[in-house]
């Protein structure tokens, strides 16, 4: 019978353990980032980890980076509730890859030095250029950053045994949550200042190896229970849900058909068409993915780096089937919804029923709980990291570097900046995620898919492959496709007028899609063109030398 596992957790031994490991890991990641920091000497060792990792290497700090808390908690909680419908977020992040794979990875390795306003900006003048790709980064970072802070806040609840009528160390249930939220922030800025790329990516593959071993531990346990079964799993988790046979079929979120409502069904279906464009496009543009293409020697280690990732990215997600439906089936919907509404403990609740089954009752639940607490915290912190690093890279080689000092900034100073900016974006993240704490963290992800794949991939598809691409096209692309997806989703459901919202006692929506990225997709392209052939500017010899260099990494670095 499905239980709120929340009363359980909060026994001593579950809150030692889950505080103990979680500082450990601190501990170690800390370390990492001090050695490195005593490496980093230069521009190249700051934002580039001195280009010396290997393709293994940074496949799995690019699986570190793009397995998420959106993947581990938020796809997993998705399933847990809503099954097949669920499975849609694994499915479209893994086909991304192909995209970044066959479009993007090798031609932007070889074309720039450290962020993709390197490519855009290299046949087009300077300043426009690079002002919209550091703003365009920015927006997608902060947005990518809210929904791993989310993840950080609803877990702590459940890690420390908070109920509503407990406290913590004089805190309830949801100060908790905002003082973990404050804490990742802080953790994920003495990453970046200190550490670097080279810190942040050592600490990336420490916890792509750490999820996936917890991922394939929490995997065989749920298949050892039904014996390897599918069918049983699935059938049991189709019972438990409380949805029937309906669970293992598509509609229960995405492509309702509403009996009577024409309008609304067909919303419903575009819905679902928008977040499937916004995953598989928006990998591709999103700026702390791109930026790891910089950190290896080759075009051809970056390949090599790519098919690693989708390798070990693969893998996890099939993982995720499992958690997913053996904490619909163990766990139970009814259980996890009453610890998190939407669904993003439903992990660490399969973790802690799993230990509590096998492990040796309580005591064994409390352990693999705080394992797996421990191997969450570590995933949330690993990417806010990595996500920090690419804005405040942005921040200072595009605008401070190129626009305000026009190319003549030392690299100290250039540095220092990007040390500053760490700490105002994570200071504008801390203080927003505290507003979204009601949102599924792998919706939040869809929807910084979105603006990546609508103001980034564009630019960069434009800028690589059509020779009449120019300065006003680009500015055109990264606004225009920024703006409209920005706009699109504050007049969502998402902000306002639905009881998930991150405002629910306010109603000013008028757009009726939870995902933007049907419109504000095609808009990017389009203002890329209009803004293209509206503007008399052309140079095809610096597109010529940009194909070469695209196509062969001759004079890149």
């Amino acid at each position: 019978m499905p239980i709120l596992l929340a009363a359980e957790a909060s026994s001593s031994t579950s809150r030692t353990l889950t505080i103990t490991l979680f500082l450990i890991f601190v501990a170690i990641t800390l370390g990492i980032t001090i050695w490195a920091s005593r490496q980093t000497k230069t521009a190249t060792d700051f934002y580039a980890g001195g280009r010396q990792f290997t393709g293994f290497q940074n496949g799995m700090a690019i699986g570190g980076d793009y397995m998420s808390a959106a993947s581990f908690l938020g796809i997993a909680g998705l399933i847990a509730l809503y099954g097949y419908d669920g499975f849609l977020y694994s499915i479209g992040f893994l086909v991304a890859w192909l995209v970044a794979l066959l479009l993007v990875a090798e031609f932007l390795r070889n074309s720039g030095r450290y962020t993709m306003a390197d490519v855009l900006a290299f046949r087009m003048r300077q300043r426009p250029v690079r002002t919209a790709a550091s703003v365009s980064t920015v927006v997608v970072s902060v947005f990518y950053l809210i929904a791993q802070m989310v993840g950080a806040g609803a877990l702590v609840s459940l890690l420390l045994g908070i109920t509503a009528d407990q406290t913590f160390l004089g805190m309830d249930a949801s100060t908790a949550k905002v003082f973990t939220i404050i804490l990742v922030g802080a953790l994920m800025i003495v990453y970046v200042v200190v550490g670097g790329m080279k810190g942040t990516t050592y600490v990336q593959i420490v916890k792509a190896f750490m999820l996936m071993t917890g991922a394939l531990v929490m995997t065989v346990m749920v298949l050892a229970h039904y014996r390897f079964n599918l069918s049983a799993l699935l059938g049991d988790a189709a019972a438990q849900s409380g949805k029937g046979d309906a669970f293992l079929g598509p509609g229960l979120r995405y492509g309702v058909e509403k009996a009577g409502d024409a309008l609304g069904t067909f919303y419903s279906k575009m819905d679902l068409l928008s977040l499937g464009l916004a995953l598989v496009l928006g990998t591709a543009g999103l700026p702390h993915i791109l930026t790891r293409f910089y950190t290896v020697p080759t075009a051809r280690v970056a390949r090599k780096s790519v098919l690693w990732a989708i390798g070990i990215i693969g893998v996890f997600y099939l993982f995720t089937l499992a958690l997913g439906f053996g904490a619909a089936a163990l766990v139970g919907g009814k259980a996890i919804t009453a610890q998190d509404k939407a669904g993003n403990t439903a992990a660490p609740q399969l973790a802690q029923k799993l230990g509590i089954d096998y492990l040796g009752g309580e005591t064994g639940g409390a352990v693999l709980l705080a394992i797996i607490a421990a191997v969450a915290f570590a995933t949330i912190l690993a990417v806010v990291a990595g996500l920090t690093l690419a804005s405040s890279s942005s921040t200072a080689h595009d605008f401070y570097a190129n626009v305000i000092k026009r190319g003549t900034a030392s690299e100290r100073n250039e540095v220092n900046v990007a040390r500053i900016a760490a700490l105002v974006i994570g200071a504008i993240s801390i203080a927003l995620s505290i507003f979204a704490q009601n949102l599924n963290v792998a919706f939040l992800v869809a929807l910084a898919f979105a603006v990546a794949a609508s103001a980034n991939l564009p630019a960069i598809l434009y800028s690589l492959f059509w020779r009449r691409f120019n300065t006003s096209g680009a500015v055109w692309s990264i606004y225009g496709g920024l703006l409209a997806a920005v706009v699109l989703v504050f007049f969502s459901p998402v902000v306002s007028g639905s009881p998930t919202a991150m405002f629910p006692d306010q109603d000013w929506h008028w757009f009726p899609l939870s995902n933007p990225g049907i419109i504000s997709i095609p808009l990017g392209f389009f203002f890329g063109w209009l803004g293209t052939v509206l503007s008399a500017e052309k140079d095809t010899e610096k597109y010529a030398e940009l194909e070469v260099r695209s196509l062969t990494g001759h004079g890149a670095h």
